[in-house]
């Protein structure tokens, strides 16, 4: 790992988390010489990759934007998933993602909103605890590696009292979702939503994403004709990216 690289991407990541962050406040979270993060944040603010105000803090620049925007364009999954989720949509009347695993978080790169008309907000780009969401379990699940992505000294990270926070929970879990190649989550990442996810393989039988469904929670088990439409979907993708067979099974290493 080459340090300097390191310690940049170290510091966009801080500065994704926060508004905006003075000098001090930024080298104090990394555990770095002021010095040295001064260094690193004036060539990113030279490249456009963060902006400094008249006060002199620091926040995300314009050049992080561009370089999102060029992901979304060119990542494959999205853009052959897009009329496979508008098509889930339509199918099922509710809002559609479309994830990719980042570390331990899922990333959104396509969100289709309910076909209702009602008012909704994006959700490209957004990042959630993969163990809180259907998209993160579907993947998590068929990932080779999925444990070594859970840092063992750090707890998971409860949104809601539904949460599944441990480990052995989550392993049992990921078995499931194996067996039925399909996640399921609960009012885990927000009270009132349930999701539901199937994982898309590519050509090398790798989960490179998975897609899913996002409506209310009722107290009633999400509907099997939901659940039989995500897995049609992610199959469907799945041929789309080279896949030969779905699901791929590619049992994970087990921690230990």
């Amino acid at each position: 790992m080459i340090q300097s690289v390191d310690r940049a991407i170290r510091i966009l990541i801080e500065l994704q988390g926060a508004r905006s962050l003075g000098l001090v406040e930024l080298a104090n979270r990394l555990d770095l010489a002021n010095s040295t993060v001064h260094g690193i944040v004036q060539t990113l603010v030279a490249r456009g990759m963060v902006e400094q105000d008249r006060s002199g803090r620091y926040a995300l620049g314009p050049g992080v934007l561009r370089m999102g925007n060029v992901y979304l364009g060119s990542n494959e999954l999205r853009m052959r998933s897009q009329p496979w989720a508008e098509g889930l949509a339509q199918r099922t009347g509710h809002a559609v993602r479309v994830g990719v695993l980042l570390e331990d978080d899922v990333i959104v790169v396509h969100h289709v909103l309910r076909p209702d008309g009602s008012r909704q907000m994006a959700e490209v780009g957004i990042a959630l605890p993969a163990h809180a969401t259907a998209l993160g379990k579907a993947l998590l699940a068929f990932h080779p590696e999925a444990r070594e992505l859970m840092d063992p000294d750090r707890p998971l990270r409860r949104l809601t009292g539904r949460t599944v926070a441990d480990l052995a929970a989550l392993d049992e879990e990921l078995a499931t979702v194996r067996d039925m190649a399909c996640a399921w989550a609960v009012d885990e990442t927000v009270i009132g939503e349930s999701e539901v996810a199937a994982p898309v393989f590519d050509a090398h039988g790798v989960a490179v994403g998975a897609v899913g469904v996002v409506l209310p929670s009722t107290g009633d088990a999400v509907p099997d004709v939901v659940a039989s439409a995500v897995r049609d979907t992610a199959s469907g993708v799945s041929r789309e990216m080279g896949a030969s067979s779905w699901p791929v099974m590619q049992r994970p290493k087990r921690a230990g």
